[in-house]
């Protein structure tokens, strides 16, 4: 008894589309005073549209977030660790 071989996928499919890059660090808490992700320092539209934005959009904002840290104050932060 022979066993068949698994189902190929058809010609020209690729599989699942690539992962999206996120900043998303799993902490979800908004600063209330900068509107700003403590976790990844994104603005709540931008944490929404993120799946729609274009590559080059999120390219774009992951290059600002080290900057946006600032905003945020120090001893809000350091309740993250």
């Amino acid at each position: 008894m022979s066993q068949s071989a698994a189902p190929k996928p058809p010609t020209g499919a690729s599989g699942p589309p690539p992962a999206i890059k996120t900043p998303c660090v799993k902490v979800c808490v908004v600063d209330g005073e900068s509107g700003l992700c403590m976790g990844c320092y994104r603005q709540l539209s931008e944490v929404a549209g993120w799946t729609q934005l274009t590559d080059t959009d999120r390219a774009r904002i992951m290059a600002e977030l080290p900057s946006r840290r600032s905003r945020i104050r120090p001893e809000k932060l350091a309740m993250f660790g």
